[in-house]
This record gives C-alpha cells, structure tokens and sequence, in this order.
C-alpha cells in the first residue's frame, strides 16, 4: 500500500495516467470508475469525487443519489491489468456537504467497528487471517427461462473427464481426494504460483498455496493476517488477481460456495485475536484450555452465542448452505476444539507462543462481504467479553460421530439462508453497539437477500424434475 505523500512520485517514476476509484457495493463486489491522473487533485483527496449512489446494489434511491468517494491514499496500488499505467485507491463512502460516513458502506462498517474496538476497552486491535478457498473452471455456463434451466461446468482436471475417448492423459484428483497431490495430478501448480507472484507485486503477502480437497482445480492460497480494514481491503484485491488472471489464462474463478454437487464447497475458515498493542490478549501461559485467556474464552462463546446471526453475513447465499452440510469438512456444530475441524470453532496449535494464539472460524464463505462479516464477527466476540459469556468445555470428538444423544445436546448453525436471517432479526442488538451496524443497513441488507433468495427458491430445477415430474 501506498501512502499519500508518496503519490505523485509514484506518478512520476511509474508514468501513471490514470486513477481508478474503487468502492464496494453492500453485497462485497467491487465497483469503479477511472479519471486522468491530472483529476486526483488534493481537494479530492481530502473531499472526495461525486458519483450516483441510486445504481449500486443497496445504496441510495434515486432521489437522493448523489454521494461521495473518499480515496483512502494508504490503499493505493498499481492495477496490472489496466492499461495504461492505472493506481488504483480503495474509498470509502459518504454523503456529500458533511462527509459524514455512510450508513450502508460496507468499509465505513468496517471503519466503525475497528474505532468501537478501541472505544470499548476490551482491545486496540484485532487482528484477521481469511483462508480463502475457489474453483479454477475451464468453462462455466449457465441460462435459465420460463420452461427451462440448465448449468454446466467443465475442467481438465475434472474427475468426470476421466472417461474422454480422444487423447486423454487423465490424472485428475478423484472426488475428495485433491488435497495436496503433486502434479501431474495437480494441473494448476504453475498457475496459482502466478497468481502468487501478482499478489505479491500488488502488496499482499502470501504464506502458503496449494490444491483443495475437490476435483476440477480447487484451490487455497492464504495470505498474512492483518487487521481488519486493511485485511477485508485485501481480499477484495485477491478476488480481483485472481479472476482477472483466470480470465488471462482462459479459466474462471468463482468463489460460489458449493458449486459441484457430492464433493467438497469452499469456504473461509477466519482466525481472528486481539491485541492491546503489542501485547496478544488471547494467551494465557496456564490458561484451560489451550492457553487461552478468559478474554479468548468470552470471544469464543460470543461467536458461539450469536453464530445464528453471524450466518447472515458469514454465509449469505443460497448456496452457502449446499456447502454447510455433515460430511463434506463443513463445519456446522457450534462448539470449539482444539486442531477440530468438525467444530465451528477450531484452536490452532502448530504453534503455542503468545503471539500465535488465535482462533479459527470456520463456517464463513468467501460469497460474504468481508467488511460486514468481520465486523459482525468482532462484535459479537466484543458482546461475549462484555457479558462475561463463558464457551463451556471444549468437544475434543469428530462432531460427525457423535451418538443421538451426544448430537442432540450441540447446537448447529442454521440449515438455510432464511433462518439466519430470521436470526439476524431477532438478533441484532449486539450490532447496533457504537452505530457500527444500523437498523437501516440491517433491513436493507435482510430485504436484499430476501429477494435475491426468493428469485432462485420460486424457480423450479433439475432436480425436482428427476424426483416429481412422474407424479
């Protein structure tokens, strides 16, 4: 990242003829528009550029659409894939006269909860490390009308193409079985090696790369925690590298959660801490269980508390819950291990020092917006160390073996996107703490997904056809 007084030397030294101002939208997509260098004058820098709030997905109506970017110059990186040289800002959202943040701004949600953070005593900082996972596709097709639906993916390195009759060199993973071969079994080594490397040049550092559990080029590649703004900031970045260089190379990324029906979804398991300065606030040298302190054991039990609710913006699709399913790795029983992965809540333990104490959130998907879903997830961790919530013992058991009796006595996440958000409804006072989430943007943002989901559940599929259409 780039920080401002350093501007207009990069302009200079790299030959920049143009600024693209990014932004994201409430459900987490990036949005954009690019000016000559000349426009991004200190005025801008400091009162921002207009722009028509009225066409992006859950902003403004159309009478009162104006609204205003503020470009965050610590944001700032050279975008590859725009020609010619272009410097990309990140901004954030505001109304235009007061420059007051904007409620339904995902990263002034996010600039929200980091100050409420400070503000509430409990920690300075906090601290975030998503694991992205994805598909590489060689073809994603799909269409949809009154009497008709259809959706097809292709992939070299789809197990189903094993059977090809023209020149067919086969290695392909078989279902579940494509974690960590090494190629010719996996066909994208090289690739996401590439993609590494263009994080890297972008400012994001990578710690490990590697083939998922799936067939047809699942893929991980995990980057440095940070905290939390700048860390949300990064993986739309890393979206952005990714499909971009997939489209290069003629493939697809998506990060649907659950695109390939009997194998493993994607998720984002997200270790989260906090710290007060330098000091980790996770790590107690005698503490039960795991060296974790109270203030770990609280955070634990509010992510557990209000789970119900944090779906709503930790899996927020339809299709989030194809994946949150026993049996795939899905991590939907809401309790907390150590080295787990069954539990919702996993302890890592490959290193015990102070600083490395952390814990692992697993049921989040990367379809959610990351600066709603990490605030969500540190506030409702904030609420259990305010209340003095305790997680109880820990469930050291494959939950997926569990006896009746043992299964009964765990609490799951919700079974659809419509009971999370029902969840939400009824569970949101904790969000409100510190204006970090309003009611305004926690209607809007259940309205949106309400009709979104309605749009695919009114639509007959497939499926259906094979079970009902001989009644």
């Amino acid at each position: 990242m780039i920080e401002q007084t350093k501007l207009e030397k990069l302009r200079k030294d790299l030959d920049i003829k143009y600024v693209d101002f990014k932004f994201v939208d409430l459900p987490g997509q990036w949005q954009h528009f690019t000016v000559p260098y000349h426009e991004l004058t200190q005025k801008v820098i400091e009162k921002g550029i207009g722009f028509d709030g009225s066409s992006i997905r859950g902003f403004q109506g159309i009478e009162e659409s104006d609204m205003m970017l503020i470009p965050d110059p610590n944001s700032a990186f050279i975008d590859i894939f725009s020609e010619p040289t272009t410097l990309s800002i990140i901004c954030s959202v505001a109304h235009p006269g007061t420059l007051e943040q904007y409620s339904r701004d995902p990263r002034g949600v996010a600039c929200r909860a980091e100050k409420f953070l400070k503000s509430s005593g409990v920690a300075t900082d906090s601290y975030w490390g998503p694991e992205l996972e994805g598909f590489a596709f060689s073809s994603l097709s799909f269409n949809q009308g009154l009497n008709f639906a259809s959706y097809n993916i292709d992939s070299e390195a789809g197990i189903w193409n094993s059977g090809k009759e023209e020149q067919n060199l086969a290695y392909r993973p078989r279902h579940k079985e494509g974690y960590f071969p090494t190629p010719p079994l996996d066909k994208f080594q090289n690739w996401r090696n590439k993609v590494v490397d263009r994080l890297e040049q972008a400012g994001i550092i990578v710690e490990r790369q590697h083939h998922e559990v799936a067939t047809a080029g699942q893929f991980e590649i995990d980057f440095k925690y940070g905290k939390l703004l700048e860390t949300a900031d990064k993986v739309l970045l890393y979206k952005h590298i990714l499909k971009n260089t997939a489209k290069e190379d003629g493939l697809v990324v998506t990060f649907m959660p659950k695109p390939l029906f009997g194998d493993n979804g994607s998720g984002m398991h997200t270790h989260q801490s906090l710290w007060n300065s330098e000091t980790p606030l996770f790590y107690e040298e005698k503490g039960e269980p795991f060296h974790l302190s109270k203030t770990a054991r609280s955070y634990i039990a509010g992510l557990l508390a209000h789970a119900p609710t944090l779906m709503a913006f930790c899996a927020p699709t339809t299709n989030s819950y194809k994946r949150l399913v026993p049996g795939f790795e899905a991590p939907v029983n809401l309790c907390y291990s150590a080295r787990n992965r069954s539990a919702a809540i996993r302890i890592p333990t490959y290193d015990a020092s102070p600083a490395a104490i952390r814990l692992e959130f697993r049921p989040p998907d990367p379809s959610c917006n990351p600066y709603l879903a990490f605030s969500a997830m540190l506030m409702a961790g904030i609420d259990g160390i305010q209340r003095g919530l305790d997680p109880g013992i820990p469930l050291n058991k494959n939950t997926y073996e569990l006896n009746d009796e043992e299964r009964a006595a765990v609490p799951t996440v919700p079974g659809s996107l419509d009971e999370s958000l029902k969840a939400l409804e009824k569970d949101h006072e904790f969000l409100l703490k510190g204006g970090v989430f309003t009611r305004d943007l926690i209607g809007t943002w259940i309205k949106y997904c309400r009709e979104k989901a309605q749009r695919v559940l009114l639509r007959p599929n497939p499926a259906e056809f094979m079970e009902y259409s001989d009644v």
